[in-house]
């Protein structure tokens, strides 16, 4: 076997999560629009797909080794296919079911993927390997962009979500022929218990350097899912697009998120550093998030696309390096529990973040305010990661 197919696996299969993810809030107008509720309750369904998030990433190390990275990848298709198609039912209890099996379906995808390519990956190139899949991420939420839209007003947004939720089925059938061989280290008599829950925690609570990058990641992903979940919102209601124009300017910052991970990597693998290099990337983030405050309907729509371009790369393409730090930092042989403990604090961040973001926004009449706040938040974890780079 080559040894890219770990990586391209893990990057078609976290693509296809997180296109099921951002599925809904892409279309989230139409949506508000059918449920005649406000369309910032997106936000409310962002912070309850990251919850079941949080809860199965913690068990990732524990069904990882029992059951391989590759199955649990598949039953992550699953549950999320499943999601979306309760998440077409138009009826409010049934979304939230639906966002909660989304969120337990997406949780223990990046746990197995880091098992994976931490045992197939030379230690030299992790930064960039990590990048490269965690493209995949961007990926999936700029098809999301592109595609829903225009799908869900040819037809219907509840036809959209369906047809998701078959490419994912697809994607975890297609997977299983490859299955054997890449579980071959599972564990089949490890136990999978409700204790696993808070070995990962421990795990990252019992090391300086990963409860560092535990806790920066709270703030950068508060950033990342409020950019992406409410730009669309943003864009159509505050600057006057058309639902398609903002959903293609949301599929553009996802793509230089896309660059921003695989350049991020490499700069990270050659030459800075990981911790430099997350300083760097708060510092843009910081920077993204003000310039944004300030567009308004008279801005060129070709200068918001630049600044958005921007902003993405940061502020999306911050976790490859993270996750590579992480995998780097873990003790021999637990990069699926290091990265369960720290993503709990990430998905954590994701189910603060965009509720307060929407909180700021109705508070002060404007999203704009909600921006400012990520720029604040941004400082905080460049400032925390550049003093605790300095020697002690």
């Amino acid at each position: 076997m080559t040894k890219w197919l770990p990586l391209l696996l893990t990057l078609v299969i976290q693509a296809m999560v997180a296109l099921a993810l951002l599925s809904l809030p892409v279309v989230a107008p139409v949506v508000a629009q059918t449920l005649q509720v406000s369309p910032a309750l997106v936000g409310l369904y962002v912070s309850v797909t990251y919850a079941g998030a949080m809860v199965a990433t913690l068990m990732g190390g524990a069904t990882v080794a029992r059951m391989g990275a590759i199955r649990v990848s598949q039953w992550g298709l699953v549950l999320c296919a499943l999601g979306l198609i309760l998440c077409a039912v138009p009826w409010l209890p049934s979304m939230v079911l639906g966002a909660v099996l989304i969120g337990l379906g997406y949780g223990p995808i990046t746990p197995a993927s880091s098992h994976l390519l931490a045992r197939t990956t030379p230690k030299h190139q992790m930064s960039l390997v990590f990048s490269i899949k965690q493209t995949g991420v961007p990926l999936g939420s700029m098809l999301a962009g592109a595609v829903v839209p225009p799908l869900a007003l040819l037809g219907n947004w509840q036809l959209s979500l369906v047809l998701v939720a078959v490419v994912c089925l697809l994607c975890a059938w297609v997977s299983q022929s490859l299955r054997a061989e890449l579980d071959s280290d599972r564990q089949s008599d490890s136990a999978i218990r409700w204790g696993n829950l808070i070995e990962p925690i421990r795990l990252v609570l019992a090391h300086r350097a990963l409860l560092i990058m535990a806790f920066c990641s709270f703030l950068f992903s508060m950033v990342q899912l409020s950019l992406t979940t409410y730009l669309v919102t943003f864009l159509h209601d505050d600057l006057t697009y058309g639902l398609v124009a903002a959903g293609l300017a949301l599929s553009v910052t996802q793509l230089g998120g896309m660059g921003g991970r695989v350049v991020w990597g490499f700069v990270a693998d050659r030459w800075l550093g990981a911790r430099r290099m997350l300083v760097l990337l708060a510092s843009m983030m910081a920077l993204g998030a003000l310039v944004s405050a300030f567009l308004t309907i008279d801005t060129p729509q070709a200068v918001v696309i630049v600044i958005l371009v921007g902003f993405g790369s940061s502020a999306i393409g911050w976790n490859g390096v993270y996750l590579a730090e992480v995998a780097r930092r873990a003790p021999p042989g637990m990069a699926s529990m290091a990265t369960g403990g720290t993503l709990a604090f990430t998905f954590l961040g994701v189910v603060v973040g965009p509720p307060l973001f929407g909180a700021l926004s109705g508070l002060f009449g404007t999203y704009r305010a909600g921006f400012v706040g990520l720029m604040v938040m941004a400082s905080v974890s460049g400032t925390v990661l550049y003093f605790s780079h300095r020697p002690r």
